[in-house]
């Protein structure tokens, strides 16, 4: 293993040692907390053109196995950790990390202190870096003047509608960057479902006369969408239930008149702390956000807060007053992550269920 090193726009240099694939990668730098669950994180489209720091010091005893992957094709532009191992027992494994990664022209980077390099995001937030051999002027040049894309969720979405077909109700799902999870909780449920792209318009889910309408998961900024996904989702909530997770709840409050501000450190790992308003009952939930519906522009005649994260006090939870949709900033999928949400896909089912 080759020497690399971790270079990041504000002229930090950290030194590792190179593992996965030996390409030379820029993005954005976020670092998760998570414990477990590395393959689910890397192949999440959430983290599309970024760089993922992690905090648990050692990554890959447990390989890369069928069941854990959330998009077949991840997008991540590479990973950083303290010590990564090919040690493994797992008898689900079908790969090592390293071999995973190399097939998807990933690179990682292991031995760098990444305490101290978790300490500096929290004080710069999500900053710009690189994954180079060589850390000199020419590669902080190339660094300042890669200008990374915003178009992160047509790059990721589905172009065109695909089947998951089953025997229960008839649900579509809007794919935003969409993280396979959901659409296990759905299977589970013996939803029928359909997927559709991130742009298709009220008329295109109408046609399919579903039963309820999930907006999913996804990269970016909510900012950075048409005002046509607004205009869907103003038209459905009204007709259909529905559902929206993720980049889907910030889009579900844009559309209700609310507003969405970036956070200046991101949330990304499990067991944050979350308040049910109406229960006050506390779960754990995994969070992947870089941006947070502001709570002074919520239209209090139109929607409801119905979670809270008890870190920072943002929104993590919205219910419409007149119409059955809500959505939750977290993802209630429990992949990886805590399960204490996943009923709210059941919650989902009984919406449907009391459709006329």
């Amino acid at each position: 293993m080759a020497q690399r090193f971790l270079i990041l726009e504000d002229g930090s240099a950290y030194p590792g040692i190179g593992f996965g694939a030996g390409a030379t990668t820029t993005g954005e730098v976020v670092f998760n907390t998570s414990m477990l669950g590395y393959q689910e994180i890397v192949t999440n489209q959430i983290y599309h053109n970024q760089i993922i720091v992690f905090s648990q010091p050692i990554i890959g005893s447990i390989g890369i196995s069928h069941d854990s992957y959330e998009s077949i094709l991840p997008t991540a532009k590479g990973m950083v950790v303290r010590d990564v191992t090919d040690i493994s027992k797992n008898r689900q494994r079908s790969l090592s990390l390293d071999q995973f990664l190399k097939q998807h022209n990933i690179p990682g980077i292991s031995g760098i202190d990444t305490r101290h390099l978790i300490r500096q995001l929290q004080q710069t937030g999500t900053i710009k870096g690189s994954i180079v051999d060589v850390a000199d002027d020419h590669a902080f040049d190339q660094l300042h003047a890669t200008v990374l894309t915003n178009q992160q969720v047509a790059q990721v979405a589905t172009p065109r509608p695909y089947p998951n077909p089953n025997q229960g109700y008839n649900v579509v799902v809007i794919d935003f960057g969409l993280k396979h999870g959901i659409l296990r909780q759905l299977s589970k449920r013996d939803c029928n479902v359909t997927v559709l792209p991130w742009d298709a318009t009220a008329q295109d889910v109408i046609n399919l006369d579903p039963d309820g309408v999930l907006l999913s998961t996804g990269p970016g900024s909510p900012l950075d969408l048409p005002e046509s996904v607004l205009d869907m989702i103003r038209t459905i909530e009204e007709r259909i239930p529905l559902f929206a997770i993720g980049l889907g709840h910030e889009l579900f409050a844009l559309a209700n008149g609310s507003e969405v501000k970036k956070l200046k450190l991101a949330h990304h790992g499990a067991n944050h702390p979350i308040r049910t308003i109406i229960t006050n009952e506390i779960i754990y939930a995994t969070e992947g956000q870089e941006y947070v519906v502001d709570p002074d522009s919520v239209d209090r005649d139109r929607l409801i807060t119905t979670y809270v994260d008890l870190v920072d006090g943002s929104i993590q939870g919205l219910r419409h007053r007149d119409y059955p949709a809500f959505s939750v900033q977290f993802f209630p999928d429990g992949a990886p992550g805590p399960n204490d949400s996943v009923d709210l896909f059941d919650e989902f089912m009984e919406t449907m269920g009391t459709r006329e």
